[in-house]
């Protein structure tokens, strides 16, 4: 009797096991990272040409390099061009760090652009704001120093801006004269808290390699699969 009754107990945990649809294991591909290396020369990028030409190569150096990819930059209008979004040149989303976490679902949850998704945040922080090579970068607080200044050139609804301050290092070629607006890679999650923004905190010093490290940044930028 008591071998009966664990041959049904037995049968009877098998069946869920059974109905139970397979486990999802698929990774989603990487289509945000911060790149590991800037160009070396402050805030001298060689305009967002040579931006997006950082992103593809670092992303194609981890076998990335099947999407296209452009740097998280604006820039502002000057010498007859006009001004350009970060938000517009990104694609649609949605993006997944090097883990295969889902950062934004689309460009307005990436920036919070209702209340509700502004209170909700985008995923974006020191855990999941991964380089290509799938590393945090060290934040506040962490032994050696930081680098959590990411270079935007952008308001916090990723747009460019319209006075007539530097905000972009001279449109991404300057690496002395001017700034550049920074966001902070390792924030909270709530979009509306300016102090914290993972796109638009603070401006750097000027625009050589010195003025970007004395804020804790490296000449760093966000890459985006825009494909």
């Amino acid at each position: 009797m008591i071998r009966a009754i664990s041959v049904i107990f037995v049968f009877a945990l098998a069946l869920p096991q059974q109905n139970r649809p397979p486990r999802n294991t698929t990774k989603q591909p990487m289509t945000f990272f911060i790149a590991s290396e800037g160009s070396g020369d402050g805030g001298n990028l060689g305009g967002l040409a040579g931006a997006d030409t950082i992103c593809q190569t670092r992303a194609a150096a981890i076998g990335g390099g099947s999407h296209t990819w452009h740097a998280y930059l604006s820039t502002q209008a000057a010498a007859g061009q006009p001004a350009v979004n970060a938000r517009d040149r990104i694609g649609q989303g949605p993006w997944y760090n090097q883990d295969g976490v889902e950062i934004a679902a689309n460009v307005a949850d990436l920036h919070g652009d209702t209340l509700e998704l502004a209170r909700k945040g985008n995923n974006i922080t020191k855990r999941t704001a991964l380089t290509e090579k799938g590393e945090v970068l060290p934040g506040v607080g962490d032994p050696g120093g930081h680098k959590h200044d990411i270079l935007t050139g952008s308001q916090p609804d990723g747009r460019a801006y319209t006075d007539i301050a530097d905000h972009t290092c001279k449109n991404w070629t300057s690496n002395s004269a001017g700034s550049a607006q920074l966001g902070h890679s390792d924030r909270n999650h709530n979009n509306a808290d300016t102090t914290n923004s993972w796109n638009s905190t603070h401006p750097t010093r000027d625009c050589s390699p010195d003025g970007l490290r004395s804020t804790g940044g490296a000449g760093l930028i966000y890459c985006f699969a825009i494909n």
